[in-house]
C-alpha cells in the first residue's frame, strides 16, 4: 500500500506497520488459528478484515480476537473481500480503502448493493471529497491509521448502529433517492438532538424512530421538524 494514498473521511483509527509478507488466501480463517488466542464468545460479532499490508492485517485480527471478537475470514485485496463476504456472511466487514484488483471503496459499493453488512474503512488520511461516495457506498464508520485496540469497539459500535438505522430506513422508506435525502435529514437531526438532549448517536435516533412512530409521522418529518427547532423534549 502506497504512503501517497488517497482515501476517505473520519470518525476512528489504526496502526501504522509495513509489510510485505505474501497475501492471505481467500478462504475463512477464524482468529483462533491466526491469533494464537482462545475461540471467540458464542455470539460474537463476525468480522471479515481486508487488508492488503500483512502486518497490519495481522496486527488487525489480533486485536480483534482479544477484544472478543470473531474473525471469519481475511483478505488481501477487494476482489477477495467481496467474493469472501458473500461466502461467510459475516456481521461486519473491515476494509482498507487502498487495495489492489479492486480498491475499498469499490468493494463496499458492491457489498452495499448486495445488502450483505456494514462497511468500517481503514484509511491513512481524511478527504472531505470522498465522504458522499464513502456514505453512498456502505461505509458506516472508520478507522484511521495508526490504530489501536482502544479504536475499534467506538467504530464497530458505530457501524453496527448506523446499519440497523440504514435498514429502519428501507423498511419505511422504498425510493432510494428519498432514502438518501431522508437519511441526510436524519443524520442532521441526529446531531441536533445529541447537542440538546446529550444524547449517545443510537439513542438520538430511536428518539427519532419513536416520535414518528407516536406521531403516526415519517422520520424525515420528524428530522426536518427537529432541525427546524421543533422542541426535543
Amino acid at each position: 500500500m502506497s504512503t501517497d494514498e488517497s482515501t476517505t473521511p473520519r470518525p476512528t483509527p489504526a496502526t501504522a506497520a509495513e509489510a510485505s509478507a505474501a497475501p492471505a488466501a481467500p478462504e475463512a480463517t477464524p482468529a483462533a488459528e491466526d491469533t494464537g488466542n482462545a475461540a471467540p464468545v458464542s455470539g460474537a460479532t463476525r468480522i471479515l478484515v481486508a487488508e492488503d499490508e500483512a502486518l497490519i492485517r495481522l496486527d488487525l485480527v489480533e486485536m480483534l480476537g482479544e477484544q472478543g471478537y470473531d474473525v471469519v475470514g481475511q483478505a488481501s485485496n477487494g476482489e477477495q473481500a467481496v467474493e469472501l463476504a458473500k461466502e461467510v456472511r459475516p456481521d461486519l466487514v473491515i476494509m482498507d480503502v487502498k487495495m489492489p484488483v479492486l480498491d475499498g471503496l469499490s468493494a463496499a459499493e458492491q457489498l452495499h448493493e448486495a445488502k450483505l453488512c456494514p462497511v468500517i474503512m481503514l484509511t491513512a488520511f481524511s478527504q472531505t471529497e470522498l465522504v458522499e461516495r464513502a456514505r453512498d457506498a456502505g461505509v458506516m464508520a472508520y478507522i484511521v491509521k495508526p490504530f489501536t485496540a482502544d479504536d475499534l469497539r467506538p467504530a464497530i459500535d458505530i457501524a453496527t448502529s448506523r446499519w440497523q438505522e440504514l435498514k429502519a430506513l428501507e423498511a419505511e422508506i422504498a425510493d432510494l433517492g428519498e432514502r438518501l435525502e431522508t437519511r441526510k435529514l436524519v443524520d442532521r437531526a441526529k446531531g441536533v438532538l445529541m447537542s440538546q438532549l446529550k444524547l449517545s448517536e443510537s439513542d438520538a435516533f430511536r428518539w427519532i424512530q419513536k416520535t414518528a412512530m407516536d406521531r403516526r409521522l415519517g422520520m424525515k418529518e420528524v428530522a426536518e421538524a427537529v432541525i427546524n427547532g421543533f422542541p426535543a423534549s
